[in-house]
């Protein structure tokens, strides 16, 4: 929990003396930048912090920073994560992990954690690829992608891990991206002040083995007319000029030009409290449409699992009293078995 006595805290503090294994370029490496950045202005002891990872290359997460960590199993880092929050509730935990690992063999976990609304945060790095595994190809990965697991082109559509967090009851849902590590870093605080599962998609860039995948959103000549940046209260404006921007059309949303009559006062204000709002915006997808960067929803409509559980044990304890162990496993038809002379 926040305390005023704490330590003055520097990114170094997070920083191991484990070499960071990722490929040269990788996207990894500005994220855990940002991370380590972000980790001293929450002002929580570095002993109360958690990082939870499964499987891949995001999985390494762990190893690099200077807090407490387990590298778990194949697309089980939420419920570890679970555990460990329920086990000890003050705890900052994070789970970091890939688009393979969380929305594949982890999709279930990852739903669970999602509509239970356990308080950690989730950082699904998404590089639309499986990239420990060299290249095939992942959950997210476009239709049609050709890998060396799909030479003919992926049979696959790809999960929309917005919308799927939105549609799943989750309470905290944003985007940000790898290279920007100043909205990174807004992104991931906001998610750390929320009561419950924050989950933060961070586009990553694979150079290896989906290279410029995100490039249309990450770019400079780009960025612009290819993204909207989320601000609650104001209206969703995008564009190099900052003269285009969205609106709804009957129950849809429409991308229009400002002039020849359309003025910001007609166009959608983002309110990251609406659930319908933040799934119509989760959907806006390149080239058509500018892809939403920041926080799509964020509410306190739900009271935290883990909060609810020791609630629940604090009221049988009041009510029936603490309990004997011993007692409970003897108690019925029991008998003891002694062996013969």
């Amino acid at each position: 929990m926040p305390d005023s006595s704490l330590p003055t805290y520097t990114p170094k503090d997070f920083t191991t003396d484990q070499d960071v294994r990722w490929c040269p370029g990788c996207g990894d490496y500005a994220i855990l930048n940002a991370v380590r950045k972000t980790l001293p202005k929450l002002k929580t002891r570095r002993e109360d912090y958690v990082f939870v990872s499964g499987i891949g290359c995001a999985a390494r997460f762990p190893y690099y920073m200077e807090t407490y960590g387990l590298h778990s199993i194949h697309g089980r880092a939420p419920a570890f994560a679970t555990g460990l929050k329920l086990a000890n509730p003050d705890l900052e935990v994070w789970v970091v992990s890939g688009d393979g690992d969380l929305l594949s063999i982890g999709g279930n976990q990852t739903m669970h954690a999602l509509r239970r609304n356990v308080d950690f945060n989730i950082l699904l790095l998404n590089n639309r690829i499986y990239g420990l595994t060299k290249g095939q190809y992942s959950p997210t990965s476009e239709f049609g992608k050709k890998t060396k697991s799909t030479p003919a082109g992926s049979p696959d559509y790809p999960v929309n891990p917005l919308s799927w967090a939105i549609g799943g009851g989750g309470t905290f849902v944003a985007r940000s991206i790898d290279i920007d590590v100043k909205h990174l870093e807004q992104v991931m605080l906001r998610g750390a002040a929320h009561r419950g599962t924050a989950l933060i998609e961070v586009y990553q860039d694979c150079n290896i083995y989906n290279h410029q995948t995100w490039f249309h959103a990450s770019q400079k000549a780009t960025r612009a007319e290819c993204t909207v940046e989320l601000e609650h209260g104001k209206p969703l404006i995008f564009g190099a000029e900052r003269n285009k921007g969205l609106r709804m059309s009957g129950t849809r949303l429409e991308a229009v030009e400002l002039g020849n009559g359309i003025t910001a006062d007609d166009l959608l204000t983002h309110d990251e409290t609406d659930r319908g709002l933040a799934f119509l915006l989760s959907q806006l997808a390149h080239p058509k449409f500018p892809e939403p960067l920041g926080v799509l929803y964020a509410s306190d409509e739900h009271d935290t699992y883990d909060r609810v559980v020791h609630e629940q044990g604090r009221q049988a304890i009041a009510s029936r009293g603490a309990g004997d162990l011993k007692a409970l496993l003897n108690e019925g038809r029991t008998w003891v078995i002694e062996e013969d002379e």
